[in-house]
């Protein structure tokens, strides 16, 4: 007896959507990262406080969470390539807007709001793409694709930098916006799967099987029955104090080390070895993940830890080789982090359940990401030290490592 069934090829035509979701993070999240060198400007501009500017992040940020569920749900309803398109013409159309500088309200719609969520309906389905087209290869197929956000930031840092100087903030966002554009051709390249005729058996590939694979009344958007299991809304929780803590630092450590008294380029030079380093952790973490050598939670569990603590101890740097002592770190195990968080969900609710899965978990992390930022403002405007904010990141991500411990006793309890 048979059934018609998506078998992930593992290679072939997978890596091409590797690549293409390797573009798709680097002119997604490496701009989302780099929005800190424009920060004072557009403060000195609008002459307005921290907290007033670092909303248009936290926006952005709480945009692109709260859109993952929308972008699962026409996911399943359409398909990754429509997704992603759509995703970049709303980000591209934000930048573009952005660059008319009508106002900070305007900056909040055009860059929170509309590029925010054309981030989220582009990472989210290159994300999905990406766990669909491999199974054995995974780990080390995401870290691969997800490197792209480390190898643009490095592109960018001084790109962005020239670019204010040449051309004004304004005429930066112009250029990113039809930087932007390229998304589009990106999900272009983002070919469905096909199905297959094979044999019906009861074996653990089974649940390696993409969920289009189930009945159609089974297909529900938003899998909310997901939040019955008490280890997902555990990973939930991590995933609100990881992400209160993991954007502040991007926004912030530009304006501390101006605030050091360090010349414009050499803070953005930091964001560039930051970068580097990222990649280093994203590629390394995704290999020790494939070889199996530990369980994807232990390792979570351990570099959230780390990443946390770094943090706690930037703010002691004074001078330029401190800080990228520090920030070089903590780019390692933020690349750590970003290797298998995403990938650690199928371990928790199968690959059944991962797109939905995904979507909640970045709905909820909203949460976090929309508070940190702002929180981390109002603090550095009543202490007038941009070390508060590090101290607030890495109190954040310390404390989500005990939620991610917690899930891994209750797997391996299964």
């Amino acid at each position: 007896m048979t059934s018609r069934r998506v078998v992930p090829p593992d290679g072939g035509y997978g890596w091409v959507v590797v690549m293409s979701a390797f573009f798709i993070m680097g002119l997604t999240a490496a701009v989302l990262k780099n929005f800190g060198i424009f920060f004072l400007d557009i403060q000195s501009h609008f002459g307005v406080q921290t907290s007033t500017v670092s909303w248009i992040t936290s926006t952005t940020i709480a945009m692109f969470l709260l859109g993952a569920p929308a972008a699962s749900a026409l996911t399943i309803q359409f398909s990754q390539r429509v997704v992603i398109i759509i995703g970049g013409l709303l980000a591209a159309s934000g930048m573009l807007l952005a660059s008319l500088d009508l106002s900070l309200p305007w900056l909040y719609l055009t860059m929170g709001i509309l590029q925010g969520t054309g981030i989220s309906f582009s990472w989210i389905p290159a994300n999905s793409m990406v766990s669909h087209y491999f199974v054995r290869w995974r780990p080390i197929a995401y870290a691969i694709a997800s490197s792209g956000e480390c190898v643009f930031v490095i592109i960018f840092s001084p790109l962005f930098q020239w670019l204010i100087d040449t051309y004004s903030w304004q005429g930066a966002f112009l250029i990113i916006g039809g930087l932007q554009l390229n998304l589009c051709v990106c999900g272009a390249l983002m070919r469905p799967l096909t199905t297959v005729q094979i044999p019906n058996q009861e074996t653990k590939d089974d649940l390696e099987l993409d969920a289009s694979t189930l009945p159609p009344k089974t297909k529900l958007f938003f899998h909310f029955n997901l939040l019955r299991k008490p280890e997902f809304l555990l990973y939930i929780l991590f995933a609100i104090f990881a992400a209160a803590g993991i954007f502040i630092p991007p926004l912030f450590l530009v304006p501390f080390a101006t605030s050091l008294g360090m010349d414009e380029y050499w803070p953005a030079s930091i964001l560039s070895i930051l970068a580097l380093a990222d990649l280093a952790g994203r590629l390394i973490c995704g290999w020790i993940a494939n070889m199996r050598l530990l369980r994807n939670l232990q390792l979570l569990t351990m570099v959230v830890t780390l990443l946390g603590v770094v943090l706690l101890l930037l703010p002691i740097s004074h001078n330029y080789w401190s800080i990228l002592v520090f920030s070089s770190l903590y780019g390692f195990f933020f690349g750590c982090v970003v290797a298998i968080h995403v990938t650690t969900i199928v371990d928790i609710v199968t690959l059944e359940g991962f797109d939905g899965g995904l979507g909640l978990f970045m709905l909820f992390r909203s949460l976090g990401g929309f508070m940190g930022p702002p929180a981390a403002g109002w603090l550095v405007d009543q202490m007038n030290d941009y070390s508060v904010s590090f101290y607030l990141s890495g109190l954040c991500l310390a404390s989500s490592a005990v939620f991610v411990a917690l899930v891994d006793r209750l797997v391996q309890r299964r």
